[in-house]
């Protein structure tokens, strides 16, 4: 049973890491519609994206010891906890590693960590942002899903069962090995496939209320977009896209036309939001 099973734990916040701040922000801002505020402190020059009103991620340079490491530009998200260091202890005994001890930070309690398998994420407790809520997930320009593209499937989702107490959902057998969802105080709130990529992440979707227009953005902005040949129940479609430093990341929406773009990548034709679907037929 974890430490936090009395404290339903779910993605509230989100880090872009780059190489240029300047940059990504005029990017974001003309994809996404996301304003953007300073918010630097003494140690680290920081950038709040916000949608609407709303805080909605963080933006950050990647610090140079990480970039002597190989490490790429990337979007983090933070799982809200009860308690960081209580956290980060329990991520240690389950296998994962710790990047970034829990320390205090502009925007709250945070560890930077990975799973069994090296996937990143992060964890926060005593947030001084108003993180995103669930109720926040399907409004246009927050983050509308969690997919964790896994190595090793039933062994990573254990590693997140046992720290945040998500309940893992049932699929169709034909999927059982391949396809799984997590749940936190009864919703849905991640997902995690099977992946041939040697090196498993979690990819973060943001929604838009026109992916048409919205992949328009993306290249026009210098970035990189594909479309995935399915469609959900709902009617809403998915981009995978990289912005022009290298960050991966997802946009989904409403179709308003037939697809253009010629580059993709291999997605395994799994969608988001916690539901399966099927290629259409050609």
């Amino acid at each position: 049973m974890s430490d936090l099973a009395n404290d339903p734990s779910y993605f509230c916040w989100y880090e872009l890491l780059t190489t240029d701040m300047a940059a990504a922000t005029k990017f974001y801002r003309d994809v996404v519609g996301w304003s953007a505020l300073p918010s630097s402190t003494t140690r680290v020059p920081y950038t709040l994206f916000k949608a609407d009103d709303s805080a909605t991620a963080g933006l950050l340079e990647l610090p140079p010891e990480a970039l002597k490491t190989g490490a790429q530009p990337r979007w983090m998200g933070y799982v809200g906890v009860s308690d960081t260091h209580a956290a980060a202890d329990h991520i240690k005994r389950l296998g994962g590693m710790i990047y970034v001890p829990p320390t205090d930070a502009n925007i709250g309690r945070i560890s930077v960590v990975t799973d069994s398998h090296s996937a990143l994420f992060a964890v926060i407790s005593q947030p001084q942002v108003a993180v995103q809520q669930p109720t926040d997930s399907g409004k246009p320009g927050r983050f509308g899903w969690h997919e964790l593209f896994a190595t090793d499937l039933q062994k990573q989702s254990r590693f997140y069962r046992e720290l945040f107490a998500w309940q893992q959902n049932d699929t169709e057998d034909r999927f059982a090995d391949a396809y799984l969802t997590f749940s936190a105080g009864g919703q849905v709130v991640a997902s995690a496939l099977k992946s041939t990529d040697p090196t498993p992440f979690w990819l973060f979707y943001i929604n838009v209320e026109d992916i048409d227009a919205a992949v328009e953005r993306v290249i026009a902005a210098g970035g990189r977009a594909g479309y995935n040949d399915s469609e959900m129940p709902s009617g809403m479609r998915i981009a995978y896209c990289s912005d022009p430093q290298g960050a991966p990341f997802a946009l989904q929406g409403l179709r308003s036309q037939e697809p253009q773009i010629g580059w993709t990548t291999e997605w395994q034709g799994f969608s988001s939001r916690g539901q399966l679907v099927a290629p259409k037929k050609k």
